[in-house]
């Protein structure tokens, strides 16, 4: 159903707030400054996102009248619009069933507290350092009446919510190493228990909140003007520019995108094409057995383990962050180091279709339904095209990617060749995926820039949001088996 909708001249002067309240030259706010005393916030980027023209961005909501009515939707629901749904904008299917997800997750009936969910958000952002959506939460938990000496950190929250944090690390981290011990210790921890029902709220608010993160790492998305890290009152430096001129992407900023090239990655996307195509025919003509199959994918998997993730050095998180989870020091690890040996997760042993979205639905009725729509949007979602091509069939790529992810937690579907994915997805591509999927605070703007570069921002976007639903659908498969032992 939709919500009331402000008036659309309203909307659009504070849906795009953000490049609205930028557009005020040097003349203006000096003007300004003399004749009100008014200090003026001056944007520190360059429109919602690092890695994206801010035109580009614009464009679409301008063009598309759908993209515009969900923005209205949603600003009237919850009186702003933030940069993730602006980057979503570019698929607008999918970034209808995520906000009608998000929205029923924090503000429709559920088993926990308004205060409860925004914390648990901020608990999940956090671990991966992720303070875009720490302060947004940060922000809505006071608004819903939540106690401020909570923010000071973990140790000040109640109990029952300090003992999610073993849980939030796990699930964020290392989800293959969670057991059904983990989740009796939340269930029966006397006064401090959690019901089973609140378990599942819970457990979906921490796995919607790590992969948003990869996604606003991924995306580079930047801070709204009026949050923490979004604005500066320094005069600035680009003398010969005007604000206006900046906001608006003409200035220096953008002058890398506008050059980055594709001389040595001519024809990348026909040779993808081919690759498609001879798989295609390789299916068609021969099928490799079972214990082929579960080679090539034990063989991916030891390889996913070597691709490295980051170029820099280990980010230390500042005091802010940290402040709300505990054990700094735990993060990605792959998970067969030193003879160690976890379990193949066998899809056909345990899958959403079959066990985890029935679990859902019945301990939190019409989540279940709400997300296997949204990783069903981001599953199928295609426009039948690759960069400049027309009338592709993209499902093999996007089938690759998808599973690649699940190699990487170790899940396995039986009926798939692994062999496929070194095949489609290059080296290049597969840094970028691990880093955002399993480190995402180390994601950075060349490694965005280096896979794909024929490819339009739109395109890789499509592929954020399936890193992102891919990466949930994982960590719920390990949490959901473990709380499906626990109860049988």
């Amino acid at each position: 159903m939709r919500h009331a909708v402000a008036p659309a001249e309203t909307v659009e002067n504070n849906s795009f707030a953000v490049t609205d309240l930028l557009k005020i030259c040097t003349h203006c706010e000096r003007i300004s400054k003399k004749d009100l005393g008014v200090r003026i916030p001056r944007p520190l980027g360059n429109g919602p996102s690092r890695f994206i023209p801010e035109k580009e961005i614009l464009q679409v909501s301008k063009v598309d009248a759908r993209t515009q009515s969900i923005f209205e939707d949603a600003f009237a629901a919850l009186g702003r619009l933030d940069n993730i749904s602006l980057v979503m904008g570019f698929h607008p299917q999918y970034l209808e069933s995520f906000l009608r997800t998000q929205h029923y997750l924090l503000q429709m009936d559920g088993p926990l507290s308004l205060h409860y969910r925004h914390y648990i958000g901020i608990m999940a952002a956090a671990r991966h350092q992720c303070s875009y959506l720490v302060n947004l939460h940060v922000n809505d938990f006071l608004q819903v009446g939540g106690d401020p000496k909570w923010l000071n950190g973990l140790d000040e929250a109640p109990q029952k919510l300090q003992q999610l944090g073993e849980l939030n690390k796990i699930l964020a981290h290392r989800p293959w190493l969670l057991t059904k011990e983990h989740i009796e210790r939340l269930l029966k921890a006397e006064e401090h228990s959690w019901s089973l029902a609140e378990l599942i709220h819970a457990v979906v608010l921490l796995t919607h909140y790590h992969s948003l993160a990869s996604f606003t790492f991924g995306c580079g998305i930047t801070p709204e003007i009026h949050c923490n890290g979004g604005h500066t009152f320094r005069p600035p430096s680009l003398s010969q520019y005007c604000m206006c001129d900046i906001a608006n992407g003409n200035g220096h900023a953008n002058h890398h995108d506008d050059l980055l090239g594709n001389q040595d990655m001519c024809g990348e996307v026909e040779v993808l094409m081919e690759r498609m195509k001879q798989l295609q025919e390789c299916r068609d003509d021969e099928e490799a057995s079972q214990e082929e199959m579960a080679t090539r994918f034990e063989r991916e998997k030891t390889e996913s383990m070597l691709v490295v993730t980051a170029e820099d050095e280990e980010c230390v998180p500042s005091r802010d962050i940290s402040r709300h989870f505990e054990d700094p020091s735990y993060g990605y690890k792959d998970f067969s180091r030193r003879g160690e040996h976890v379990p193949t997760f066998r899809v056909q042993d345990y899958s959403w279709e079959d066990h985890g979205f029935s679990l859902v639905n019945r301990l939190y009725p019409d989540v279940g339904q709400m997300l296997d729509e949204k990783f069903q949007m981001a599953y199928n979602l295609t426009y039948n095209t690759m960069a400049t091509h027309k009338d592709v069939d993209t499902s093999m790529l996007r089938r690759a990617i998808w599973n690649y992810i699940h190699c990487m937690f170790g899940i396995r579907y039986d009926d798939y060749d692994y062999g496929e994915i070194n095949q489609l997805l290059d080296r290049s591509f597969k840094i970028y995926i691990k880093t955002m999927v399993c480190s995402p605070e180390k994601t950075t703007k060349r490694m965005y820039e280096s896979f794909w570069r024929q490819f339009q921002h739109s395109e890789k976007v499509h592929v954020n949001l399936l890193l992102m639903e891919a990466r949930m659908q994982a960590e719920l498969l390990y949490a959901l088996r473990a709380i499906t032992r626990y109860m049988t």
